[in-house]
């Protein structure tokens, strides 16, 4: 997929530095890892609004270049 999305964030791990997005228009929830938001602190809230995009990872889609 090319292009960004536009999603909320469902959960993020702090400590352990990875979380899912739920895209809007979707039920399914889409892996990231802190190292793939764009922003300082690299940290997001629970619901909080993001665009990003989407890749084909390891075998499922995957969240990169999160921005708030």
């Amino acid at each position: 997929m090319e292009g960004r999305s536009t999603g909320f964030v469902k959960s993020f791990d702090r400590r352990h530095g990875y979380g899912f997005v739920l895209p809007l228009g979707s039920e399914e929830p889409v892996f990231f890892t802190a190292e793939d938001i764009e922003s300082e602190p690299r940290t997001l809230s629970e619901g909080q609004q993001v665009s990003f995009v989407l890749t084909l990872g390891a075998g499922r889609f995957e969240a990169k270049h999160i921005r708030p």
